[in-house]
């Protein structure tokens, strides 16, 4: 473990040292962007590498001329696109075989928590989840287990991925060299990683608050 613990840190904190990565990696660094919002969106362990703040941090980073801003675009948009593809199919064909409660990262919790989201939202959660850490990741896996119609996924995804990474990335790249937002960069990307969670947070309040409150009545 002390052998991937370096590595693991250096996803997980790769919004925050992007300028010091596109120095170090140079054209590669768009790689390893790829890489990270594709794990994010299409693999069910890794819900936790950086979403909304490193679409941020590449928007802020191309207004400055270090990233190509309509290549970083389609790029992350086709990241997050195909991700969503392969976390379909994984749902669809594997299913629930390694998901239980009290694991790490399969918990049965999140999928219960998803398809809670789907009762309420129905397809358009493939959208309004790109936008809700956790549930991102977990959405089109739900879509994949339930069989949605492939058709119609791929239309709410390719909708959801347009919205997410246009307005992440757009926002970055206004507002992120602002020199209170630029001086501040760390503080603000640790700003946006907690705003979004305030969705998941509330949801998990209200969900234990009515379990409760449920078991008193």
């Amino acid at each position: 473990m002390e052998f991937f613990a370096p590595i693991l840190s250096f996803f997980l904190h790769f919004d925050a040292h992007l300028t010091d990565a596109i120095h170090q990696y140079g054209a590669l660094t768009y790689v390893i962007l790829f890489l990270i919002v594709f794990c994010e969106t299409g693999l069910v362990v890794t819900p936790f590498l950086p979403g909304d703040s490193l679409l941020f941090a590449v928007g802020a980073i191309a207004a400055r001329g270090q990233l190509d801003a309509l290549f970083s675009f389609f790029l992350l948009l086709a990241a997050a696109v195909l991700g969503d593809q392969l976390n379909y199919w994984i749902g669809r064909t594997i299913g629930m075989k390694g998901f239980r409660e009290g694991a790490r990262f399969l918990k049965t919790s999140h999928i219960e928590k998803t398809n809670a989201f789907y009762e309420k939202h129905g397809a358009m959660t493939i959208v309004l989840a790109r936008f809700l850490p956790i549930l991102r990741t977990f959405a089109p896996f739900v879509a994949g287990l339930g069989r949605m119609s492939y058709r119609r996924f791929v239309l709410y995804s390719f909708f959801g991925g347009l919205l997410w990474v246009g307005s992440c990335i757009l926002a970055g790249y206004l507002f992120g060299n602002i020199p209170v937002v630029k001086d501040n960069f760390t503080v603000v990307v640790l700003g946006i990683i907690g705003v979004s969670l305030v969705p998941s947070l509330i949801a998990l309040f209200r969900a234990r608050f009515g379990a409760r409150a449920a078991s008193e009545s």
